[in-house]
């Protein structure tokens, strides 16, 4: 559940709320009782710093999608590469 900050327009207080995301929002300040209590905008809270799970994981990562030349030469060769035709069984 996330949670989320209201401040009062009436008394200036600023509190913390746990709530669902389907909930709706609060309106009366548990303070003063004002219906002025507000939802604020505010950060997320947690960062992604460094080589974290999304560069490595689903960004590749440096992982190259071609095939390095080594791995090219071990490949068996097509009948469009030159090789042995079509019409044979090592395929």
């Amino acid at each position: 559940m996330p949670i989320y900050e209201y401040r009062c327009n009436d008394c200036g207080t600023r509190h913390e709320h746990l709530q669902k995301l389907g909930e709706a929002p609060l309106e009366r300040c548990p303070d003063c009782g004002s219906m002025q209590y507000a939802k604020l905008v505010s950060a997320a809270g947690f960062q992604l710093k460094g080589s974290g799970w999304y560069a490595t994981d689903f960004k590749g990562g440096g992982a190259s999608s071609n095939p390095s030349s080594s791995e090219a030469s071990k490949a068996p060769a097509t009948a469009t590469e030159g090789g042995c035709g079509a019409s044979c069984a090592c395929h």
